[in-house]
């Protein structure tokens, strides 16, 4: 083999080599930040079930514990529900669901209901509404989320379940309607849905290997 032909094939070599070894090692972090990011979110998700439900209310694990319901019949998107449990009794069910007519847009919410259908609360995972007005819906920006806890359907009265430039019981935000409107809305179809399914909630059988986080 002629000198130039030689370090030709010796330049291919290594420039093959250095390809493997660059593919392997974006693989390697690839994979390793992957799992970083879903161990992330899989704490995030955690912590804000616990903001709900505090640990000594249930002895399950709350991801594990998880289920996807359809609520075509609502016209809504599909929710995943996280059934708290305490010595295998039913003690919540919190729903991953979304309002999906907010002021700019979806707004992805945990409902938390209890067993004997009160609202153990009501966060904001998500949102696109407008800073300082509708973005006070977000517990960091007011308590307003948090007039949720211990409400029912007969908590106030089903029919109270509006804003009150609606003729409901719940308050409005100066120059933002829509956004609280569809909380309510929102939660209101949680609750109603769970007192007509509450066995469907708490015992339907998830499906083999399914994690939702």
């Amino acid at each position: 083999m002629n000198p130039t032909l030689k370090t030709m094939v010796s330049a291919a070599a290594i420039l093959g080599l250095f390809s493997v070894l660059g593919m392997g090692l974006v693989t390697w972090v690839h994979d390793s930040t992957a799992a970083r990011i879903e161990e992330n979110q899989r704490q995030t998700l955690l912590h804000s079930l616990q903001n709900l439900i505090p640990a000594d209310h249930y002895d399950n694990d709350l991801l594990a514990d998880a289920v996807q319901i359809s609520l075509s019949e609502r016209g809504l998107k599909p929710v995943t529900v996280y059934r708290a449990r305490k010595s295998g009794k039913p003690f919540a069910a919190v729903f991953s669901t979304v309002a999906p007519d907010g002021y700019s847009g979806e707004i992805r919410l945990l409902v938390a209901v209890k067993a004997d259908g009160s609202l153990a609360g009501v966060r904001v995972l998500e949102h696109k509404e407008t800073p300082g007005l509708g973005d006070l819906i977000d517990e960091s920006k007011s308590r307003w989320i948090l007039g949720f806890d211990g409400l029912s359907l007969g908590n106030p009265p089903e029919k109270q379940w509006k804003v009150k430039r609606d003729g409901g019981s719940f308050d409005q935000f100066t120059g933002a309607t829509v956004t609280p409107r569809a909380v309510v809305e929102a939660v209101k179809n949680i609750l109603s849905f769970f007192k007509a399914n509450q066995e469907k909630v708490f015992f339907e059988q998830k499906q083999s290997g399914d994690m939702f986080f």
